[in-house]
C-alpha cells in the first residue's frame, strides 16, 4: 500500500467531501500519522471510512471513528492553543494526538486498562507531549482538574450527562454523539453563561456506546 496515496485520498475523497473545509485541520491530518495509532493487525484499514476495531475485533465498541466524523468534530470544536481539553475515551490516543496539536492541555480518560496502556504508548511514540491518558472511567468527567475549555466524548452516549456539562468553562465547547441505533446525532454544546447550554446538531452518524455511561430505563408495559 502506498501511505501518502492512501492518506491523501483519505482527506480528498473522505473528509474534504463531508464539509471538513478547515486548511488547518485538513493539514493536521496529513502530519498526524493515523497508520501509527492503528492496531498493528488492522493497519490496511488506517484510513478507510469505517470504524476500525481496537481490541477483540471492536467488542464492546472499542474501536477508533470513522476519519471523517473525528476531522468533522474537531472543526466544528474549533481549539486554541490557550485552551485546556478533556477527552473521554482515548480508544487508540489518535483523537488526542489531533486535539493536542491545537490545545495547550489534552487529558484524555481511559476505562479500558488495555486500551489505555496503547493509547499512552501511541502518544508517546508520536512525541506527543501535552496529552496525558489516564486510566478512568469518564462518565464523571475529572472535576479536580476542571473546568475545561474543550470536552470531547469520543464515542456515543444516551444524552450527555451534567457533570460533563458542569466542567465546561463559560464560553466552552461539548462534542459527542447522542442517541439510539439507528439513529444518533453528533452534537455541539455550547455553554453560554452558568445556568445555560447551546445545543447545536451538527450531522447524523453512528458511534459505539462508551462504557461507563448509563443507560435510561427502558420503558416497561
Amino acid at each position: 500500500m502506498n501511505i501518502e496515496q492512501a492518506r491523501f485520498n483519505m482527506i480528498e475523497q473522505q473528509i474534504r467531501t463531508w464539509e471538513v473545509l478547515d486548511q488547518s485541520v485538513l493539514s493536521l491530518l496529513a502530519v498526524v500519522k493515523r497508520e501509527d495509532f492503528v492496531p498493528a493487525e488492522h493497519r490496511s484499514m488506517a484510513f478507510i471510512d469505517m470504524a476500525v476495531p481496537l481490541v477483540d475485533n471492536g467488542s464492546l465498541g472499542r474501536s477508533m471513528l470513522e476519519p471523517k466524523v473525528e476531522a468533522r468534530l474537531l472543526q466544528e470544536l474549533g481549539v486554541g492553543k490557550h485552551e485546556k481539553v478533556l477527552e473521554i475515551g482515548a480508544g487508540s490516543g489518535y483523537m488526542a494526538a489531533l486535539l493536542a496539536h491545537k490545545a495547550q492541555r489534552v487529558l484524555s480518560l481511559e476505562i479500558d486498562p488495555e486500551l489505555a496502556r496503547f493509547a499512552a504508548d501511541n502518544l508517546k511514540r508520536a512525541a506527543v507531549m501535552n496529552a496525558e491518558v489516564r486510566q478512568a472511567d469518564g462518565s464523571k468527567g475529572a472535576l479536580a482538574e476542571g473546568p475545561f475549555d474543550v470536552i470531547v466524548a469520543s464515542g456515543s452516549v444516551a444524552t450527555v450527562p451534567q457533570p460533563l456539562l458542569d466542567q465546561l468553562k463559560v464560553g466552552g465547547r461539548l462534542t459527542t454523539i447522542v442517541g439510539h441505533e439507528p439513529v444518533m446525532q453528533a452534537v455541539l454544546v455550547t455553554r453560554v453563561d452558568q445556568n445555560a447550554w447551546r445545543t447545536e446538531v451538527l450531522f447524523d452518524t453512528m458511534a459505539p456506546r462508551l462504557l461507563g455511561f448509563d443507560e435510561p430505563p427502558k420503558f416497561r408495559f
